[in-house]
């Protein structure tokens, strides 16, 4: 993939998959520059070779990962410690909590970064329509696809 900064010239990048640069925290372009300015909060583009992250929008995609193989097998593992030992207070304190974090915090980045990678590596953006559409049947209206600048 080649693609130009405005002040440098054209210059070919190297092949970055999405999951070695996402979950290192890394752009998707270079493989080098950083794309966290925080624990979650995406810089305005890379360091190293310009790229806008401005493309990105991982939305709620990595809340519902972690949610899924995070948060419902940790308190699957409270539930089951608490109706089967019923253990004090503090107990839960010391296992479950520690592991609700662990299991459901600590993903959080690295799943945002594999998703924005592959926003990149695979060019994904707003659908579009590329033929007429006749929402209302045959007799309807045609909606005509627009044209965009890319």
């Amino acid at each position: 993939m080649t693609a130009a900064l405005p002040d440098t010239p054209a210059r070919e990048w190297p092949h970055c998959p999405p999951v070695r640069t996402g979950l290192r925290g890394r752009c998707p372009r270079c493989g080098e520059g950083r794309l966290f300015d925080g624990f979650l909060t995406l810089r305005e583009g890379c360091d190293q070779c310009g790229l806008s992250y401005g493309f990105a929008d991982p939305a709620d995609g990595p809340a519902f990962f972690v949610i899924c193989f995070g948060c419902i097998p940790a308190v699957t593992v409270a539930l089951l410690l608490q109706i089967y030992a019923e253990p004090p207070f503090w107990v839960h304190l010391v296992t479950s909590l520690p592991f609700l974090v662990v299991t459901c915090v600590l993903p959080l980045r690295p799943l945002k970064g594999w998703l924005v990678c592959s926003q990149f590596f695979f060019k994904a953006r707003e659908g579009r329509l590329k033929v007429a559409w006749r929402p209302f049947g045959e007799n309807g209206p045609v909606i005509e696809p627009r044209s965009h600048p890319w």
